[in-house]
């Protein structure tokens, strides 16, 4: 259950819609299936998804925009070879969505021992990157961006 109230905010601020409906929707976040997001690399990343009991077939990755959808629907196996007496392991159909920064792409996914690994790279296009302009009509040189230790 949220405890504050957002609303005052949302007439006194312009352009920041987008932001308020993100906070709006972190209480309603399923907690199912469990999954980590880490760094590999300065501009590498990996979402790790536990996806147990589920084929590459049931699996769907789908990235539009900046958003990373990643559905989960558990086919239906007709076996008669004996009853279940407790079934503990989840076989609900999920649906997790993840929020991309800009320039974020998804460089390819792998399902290794019930862990869905996606893998990511943010690639800043060089229009984007700063430049240095120089004074006095001479040539402008490109400056590398420096990551912030």
């Amino acid at each position: 259950m949220r405890t504050f109230d957002l609303a005052p905010l949302y007439r006194s601020t312009v352009g920041f819609d987008r932001l308020f409906s993100m906070l709006d929707g972190f209480e309603a976040a399923p907690g199912y299936p469990p999954y980590n997001i880490e760094r590999t690399g300065e501009n590498d990343y990996r979402i790790t998804v536990a996806v147990a009991g589920f084929g590459e077939n049931e699996l769907s990755i789908e990235a539009k925009e900046n958003t990373l959808t990643i559905r989960g629907e558990k086919q239906v196996k007709q076996d008669n070879s004996g009853e279940v007496l407790y079934q503990g392991i989840a076989a609900r159909a999920f649906e997790r969505q993840f929020q991309l920064a800009d320039y974020v792409q998804v460089k390819g996914a792998s399902l290794v021992n019930g862990l869905l690994h996606v893998d990511l790279v943010r690639e800043i296009p060089e229009a984007k990157k700063p430049r240095q302009i120089a004074i006095n009509g001479q040539k402008p040189k490109v400056v590398e961006a420096q990551a912030a230790a």
